[in-house]
């Protein structure tokens, strides 16, 4: 499954490398967002900014407050408790439809992900989970929902995985964890390409809610 290439916008381009560094912890918490400072950076006009602001608030990633400006979005264990029950909804309800609808391409592609993901090495006790492993890893979990034929709640499942992700970044969730997530990830492909509805989304729902409770013990009282 492959897009036609677009043309790359200037705002689109922003909002990427501004994402890109919220979800990895570069940009910290509660930060301002310095617009003018932005403006220079990209050598570019007011417009485009503002545009991709307003697809990093509607991601929940940045927020925006009268007479303040942009800022980063905050974290707090509530949110994350929030964000990780959410994400656990929204993604068993797409994997279920997307077993319903998928044909054999998905369980291509879904096993094609979970391939690649096995030999994607994690990073160490040292560094948050970075690239490739947390691209690929996405990858594999939007290869198992892909299919469900809800455009709207892919996009919801999008934004909360991106929120979980952020706090697997920021609490260094990675190398520390004790967890077998590999194999984790296997009990979820295999019983969703066997199409057993129930036994893939239980197991998915499972391992995002044992995500967020090790982030949650992870969080700074």
């Amino acid at each position: 499954m492959t897009d036609t290439p677009r043309k790359e916008t200037i705002s689109s381009r922003i909002s990427g490398q501004l994402r890109s560094a919220i979800l990895r912890g570069e940009l910290e918490p509660g930060s301002k967002i310095n617009l003018d400072r932005l403006k220079e950076q990209h050598d570019t006009s007011i417009s485009p900014l503002r545009e991709a602001m307003a697809r990093l608030v509607a991601d929940g990633l940045v927020l925006f407050e009268d007479q303040k400006g942009y800022r980063v979005a905050p974290v707090s264990r509530g949110n994350l408790e929030e964000v990780t029950r959410l994400r656990a909804e929204f993604e068993t309800m797409a994997l279920e439809a997307s077993i319903v609808r998928g044909d054999l391409d998905w369980e291509s592609d879904v096993l094609r992900a979970l391939h690649q993901l096995r030999h994607t090495p994690r990073k160490g006790n040292q560094n948050p989970v970075s690239p490739p492993w947390d691209e690929v890893h996405s990858a594999f979990h939007y290869a198992l929902i892909q299919s469900c034929g809800m455009p709207v709640l892919l996009g919801f499942c999008r934004i909360t995985a991106n929120m979980q992700d952020r706090y697997a970044n920021l609490y260094m969730l990675g190398g520390e964890d004790e967890r077998d997530v590999a194999s984790e990830h296997d009990e979820i492909a295999r019983a969703a390409t066997e199409r057993n509805a129930a036994k893939a989304t239980a197991a998915l729902k499972r391992h995002i809610l044992r995500t967020g409770e090790a982030l949650a013990l992870r969080f700074p009282d």
